[in-house]
């Protein structure tokens, strides 16, 4: 509990982050909807965040390089803050797709500041209980922030200055932490003939459950308000969804422990189909019941991602795994870019009920796929197997740092890691720079 005490500023920092980025995030597509931007418009605020964080999660490290830790932080929260409030200045879609893109760039570079300095605290003995801790303290934050949308009406300006107020807040834990700056940054490269070699399904499943994951994320909001329900209710369904995946990792993970994950991901994309297949044909269903599908398609769907890591990492050379992770989460951020033009085109020529009908047709072809794979290859001993670890679902939760936290990661790769891709120099105290000939007499 010591260790968790000497970086609580640290997880303050990273929770006031969740927070603002709940709120903002389901604020924005409810905005947008009521001033009538077109749902390619409102789709194309997701495709913006996906670009923007995928170019964070890549930039990061080389800005870390030049300027440090700390500084870096800051200029990402006060960016972040300022779009919040361009937002409210520019009500049109020219410049909330460009903003959302900027959001989502320092949205992850800010994320992964917080996350090197929580994984350099972290020892082999004590990894798996900061990664539990974070990963609990998010999931908190970013449903908080999205009910706190339940207190008021999005129409005014109020939630929009809350928003940049919540990221100023969240420069103080960490400016004021006195944790030493960490090592560099991991960088995240993506090897699709490696990952293709080691795990075909993980590849396309990874992608596939991107686009799901990210349209359902980026429009369910707009659906929700399309179809009549309250604001309430629909911070209410967003946050259920979230949490019912958060819920389901562990069952599920104990399961994927003892039989074939190409099995487990097929039920579950199964019951995410049959689910979604019910939403897109059930346009007259009861507001409650309505949410209860979507408690129970959020479940599934959240609980898909690290069952494909999982799998990849069975499948994975001993060392591989921060290069097999990290290539996973840019093909879940591909598939992020994609879903929700995807979903919003078909919200526009159907019905709300469209966006449904995508993400069922993606998981019909990861179900297809898996099960075409499994006569190709036999399933992987369960001796061989590694454990399942529950983990935030890709882009928005995971950054390459984020993957550093995880328990199955040996310090000595985390290391080489550091060693192979650091750009430049990290300067080794970020208040050093700032020392003058005054202070140092």
């Amino acid at each position: 509990m010591s260790q968790i005490f000497s970086i609580a500023a640290l997880l303050a920092g990273s929770g006031l982050l969740l927070l603002a980025g709940g709120l903002h995030g389901l604020l924005l597509p409810l905005r947008g909807s009521a001033e009538g931007f077109s749902d390619t418009s409102l789709g194309l605020l997701g495709t913006g965040w996906a670009i923007g964080y995928v170019a964070g999660c890549i930039m990061t490290p080389m800005i870390v390089s030049r300027v440090g830790h700390i500084r870096t932080f800051g200029v990402f929260c006060s960016l972040a803050g300022i779009a919040v409030l361009l937002n409210l200045v520019f009500l049109h879609p020219a410049a909330w797709i460009p903003l959302r893109a900027l959001s989502g760039f320092c949205f992850a570079g800010a994320a992964m500041v917080v996350e090197s300095w929580l994984n350099e605290r972290a020892t082999p003995e004590t990894r798996g209980r900061i990664f539990g801790f974070y990963t609990m303290i998010n999931l908190a934050a970013t449903t908080v922030g999205q009910m706190l949308l339940t207190l008021g009406s999005p129409s005014g300006y109020l939630f929009f200055v809350i928003g940049s107020i919540i990221y100023s807040l969240a420069l103080l834990p960490t400016a004021l932490s006195t944790v030493a700056a960490p090592v560099p940054l991991l960088h995240s490269r993506l090897d699709i003939k490696m990952l293709w070699h080691n795990s075909p399904v993980a590849v396309i499943s990874v992608f596939l459950v991107g686009i799901s994951n990210s349209a359902f994320g980026t429009l369910g909001a707009v659906y929700g308000r399309q179809i009549g329900l309250s604001v309430t209710s629909i911070a209410t369904m967003m946050s259920v969804a979230l949490l019912a995946g958060a819920a389901i990792q562990v069952p599920i993970g104990l399961l994927s422990d003892r039989m074939d994950r190409r099995i487990v991901l097929v039920g579950i994309g199964g019951a995410a189909c049959a689910i979604g297949a019910v939403l897109a044909v059930g346009g007259g269903l009861p507001h409650l019941a309505i949410i209860g599908l979507v408690a129970a398609f959020g479940g599934m769907i959240y609980s898909m991602y690290p069952v494909i890591v999982a799998h990849a990492n069975d499948h994975t050379p001993a060392g591989e795994f921060l290069k097999t992770s990290g290539g996973l989460l840019l093909l879940f951020g591909a598939g992020s870019i994609v879903g929700p033009v995807l979903a919003a085109a078909m919200m526009t020529f159907t019905t709300p009920q469209g966006l449904f009908a995508v993400t069922s047709a993606a998981h019909a072809a990861l179900i297809a796929f898996a099960l075409w794979r499994m006569t190709q290859r036999k399933p992987i001993a369960p001796e061989d197997r590694e454990d399942f670890v529950a983990m935030p679902s890709g882009v928005r939760f995971s950054t390459p740092e984020t993957l550093a936290m995880d328990p199955r990661v040996e310090d000595s790769e985390v290391e080489a890691e550091h060693e192979e891709y650091d750009p430049g120099r990290e300067p080794k105290d970020d208040d050093a720079e700032l020392e003058t000939p005054a202070a140092s007499t």
